[in-house]
């Protein structure tokens, strides 16, 4: 078994769940991972006899659209949850789904993720921090069990585990990771159909938001910190989407000596901060935390209420106090 650990309250949730509405919800913003737990975990209680719904505040991204398929999917504005249990998905905390999620939903039935900064906040918990995906847990869970999985979901969850491994580039992709998604393909998964909708279908209007933000990249702290930076005006100017800047944080990461890139971009009247790391050593989750935000050890991001140039000088100080602090502690 992958979860032995989780086999028998696992079984206990689908007991409990089973006969009842259920809206599976995910974070704001959905990426690949809450897409494809989202999708995967719907389709596959309602196998089991749970009358069971994805619910999401914001419509699925452009890219992500064709892998629902006709899973039922609704948004939280047209939602009624009368009578539904809340199952969360790839949400650190519950606050992630949103303020009108969490008003509908003042109590969480159970709660599926892997971020370390996750604190059990469900009466039901399924939190595997060494995972490299919610969609991971889900698959481990589902074959454990030995539970139906189409060709739908196994393409969903094939999606949440690649783009949350970035391709399978990332420290968290384990042979366990690879080996899940080889039963995935012999469910029906497709992993170039996969990257053919996520990488082949680029609108003109993200490459030039990426030149813009190509533009502002900077070096600082003896060029192991590399910030850049998006205005609202950006996007309006170049016709982009905010989902077309999904990813860009990672050629702040990747460039070579960087061991913190940042991204910072003016978002809905506030300002989203992105953080990535090359490994899991540098617990990108606490400097987020220091903003109000979380996530995992080598990814985290935050939401702030402020300018974009006051969050970038203090986010910065923060960052380079956070890499002394790591270089100044002792190996154990």
């Amino acid at each position: 078994m992958y979860f032995p650990h989780l086999s028998e309250s696992f079984l206990q949730l689908l007991s409990e769940l089973r006969g009842k509405p259920v809206a599976v919800l995910g974070h704001l913003r959905p990426d690949g991972d809450c897409i494809g737990s989202q999708v995967a975990l719907t389709r596959v209680l309602r196998t089991q006899g749970v009358d069971a719904i994805a619910v999401n505040r914001d419509e699925a991204p452009r890219v992500m659209q064709a892998f629902i398929a006709d899973t039922p999917w609704a948004q939280a504005k047209d939602f009624d949850p009368q009578g539904h249990l809340s199952v969360n998905v790839d949400c650190a905390d519950p606050i992630r789904v949103g303020m009108l999620l969490e008003k509908k939903f003042p109590e969480t039935f159970a709660n599926i993720d892997h971020h370390v900064s996750n604190p059990n906040y469900a009466r039901h918990n399924f939190v595997e921090p060494s995972t490299a995906a919610t969609a991971e847990v889900l698959t481990g869970l589902f074959f454990d069990h030995d539970l139906p999985v189409d060709a739908v979901t196994a393409q969903a969850l094939y999606v949440g585990i690649s783009t949350d491994t970035g391709q399978f580039r990332f420290p968290t992709t384990s042979g366990q990771v690879f080996e899940l998604c080889a039963r995935l393909c012999a469910c029906g998964a497709s992993a170039g159909g996969v990257a053919r909708e996520l990488f082949e279908r680029e609108p003109l209007a993200k490459l030039k938001l990426l030149q813009r933000f190509l533009g502002t990249l900077k070096l600082v702290h003896g060029e192991r910190i590399c910030i850049g930076t998006l205005r609202e005006k950006d996007f309006e100017e170049t016709g982009a989407a905010h989902e077309d800047a999904e990813g860009f944080v990672d050629y702040a990461r990747d460039l070579d000596g960087v061991d913190i890139g940042i991204f910072v971009q003016e978002f809905e009247n506030q300002v989203k901060g992105s953080l990535r790391a090359k490994t899991r050593n540098y617990r990108l989750d606490r400097l987020a935390r220091k903003f109000g935000g979380g996530g995992h050890a080598p990814a985290a991001g935050f939401n702030q209420h402020r300018p974009l140039e006051e969050v970038c000088d203090l986010l910065l100080k923060a960052a380079a106090e956070h890499l002394d602090a790591i270089d100044n502690t002792p190996a154990s």
